[in-house]
């Protein structure tokens, strides 16, 4: 039995396509993909809900080179979605081959999303991820040209659907028909559709387009500052900020916090060594802006960076010096 792969982000789309293929009898394995951008978690519980449990497949080196230079540019935010999918099918594309399998999909449905699912884009992520003739999409196939696979009967196109458009009512009834009584709301997911967290990658990205890993991960938490001189600092905003920062410091970040009241943990990522007396001063004002510090009055900052532990007394200031340097 020849083996479907399908390309599985856990919305109610790729649930009902991989279960439409599953009515045919069709030996077929689901693949979620995982980037610092978008994880797994919402495909494994949607997998479990249809019996089937996604193979993750960790696509993040790849998918960090392709945001360099996409060819198809970024969408409203900075969301890459033509190359991005086109990546993915070329990477399921690339396990199938090395398994002997015999065809990939998804739950895409045609005119669904005008910029990503019309046809033209969807033809230009088939050919430009090298499979073209190898993709079948079972929710809009009896829209689109008949696939080899449904011409060599591997598949019957004649139970594959005509969906088409944005109404949601067609794929609603049928998870009814499948028993399905939750899944996901069709958006959200994937962090390059987040405005807030697009223009914090935006300025991170103008500023070298080679992004690092550990550069991502801090855009996830606290605010976000850029300091005359060109260093970040980043500020907590609640205890699982904190929590979350102190996990991705290195020996090469600075750390302040407040020594003698509740307040943030403040990073200055990739410091590499003592930063400038300067720096130092305003990182430690933001500590102690940001804390439950009285204004106006000397507190005490630690400051833990470069081998080295030291405090530094300063005069609280206001969170509305530091605005023009957040970024937005």
């Amino acid at each position: 039995m020849t083996k479907g792969y399908g390309i599985f982000s856990g919305g109610l789309d790729s649930m009902l396509a991989a279960l439409v293929l599953k009515d045919q009898a069709i030996d077929i394995e689901l693949i979620t993909f995982v980037t610092p951008f978008f994880g797994p978690e919402k495909a494994l519980e949607s997998g479990h809900a249809i019996g089937l449990i996604p193979r993750v497949v960790d696509l993040t080196d790849e998918h960090l080179n392709m945001m360099q230079h996409p060819r198809h540019d970024f969408g409203r935010f900075m969301n890459p979605c033509i190359d991005c999918h086109a990546l993915m099918f070329n990477r399921a594309g690339r396990i199938m081959d090395a398994e002997g399998g015999g065809f990939l999909f998804s739950g895409e449905v045609l005119g669904q999303r005008p910029k990503s699912q019309s046809r033209r884009p969807m033809d230009l992520v088939a050919n430009m991820s090298g499979y073209a003739d190898f993709i079948l999409r079972p929710l809009s196939a009896k829209c689109l040209p008949e696939t080899p696979m449904e011409t060599s009967g591997l598949v019957d196109r004649n139970r594959l659907l005509d969906l088409y458009g944005r109404s949601r009512k067609p794929q609603m009834k049928l998870a009814a028909h499948y028993g399905l009584k939750s899944y996901p709301n069709p958006a959200g997911g994937c962090l390059l559709t987040d405005p807030i967290f697009s223009r914090r990658l935006r300025e991170l990205y103008d500023l070298n387009p080679a992004l690092q890993v550990r550069q991502v991960e801090f855009l996830k938490y606290g605010r976000h500052f850029r300091l005359p001189g060109g260093l970040k600092v980043i500020v907590g905003r609640n205890q699982k900020d904190n929590e979350a920062l102190e996990r991705l410091v290195t020996p090469d970040d600075v750390v302040l916090d407040a020594s003698n009241v509740p307040g943030p943990i403040v990073v200055i990522p990739d410091a590499n060594g003592r930063p400038s007396a300067e720096v130092l001063e305003m990182a430690a004002a933001m500590t102690l802006a940001y804390s439950d510090a009285p204004e106006n009055i000397l507190q005490t900052v630690t400051v833990t960076g470069a081998g080295d532990t030291f405090e530094m007394t300063i005069q609280t200031g206001t969170k509305a010096g530091f605005a023009q340097f957040m970024i937005q």
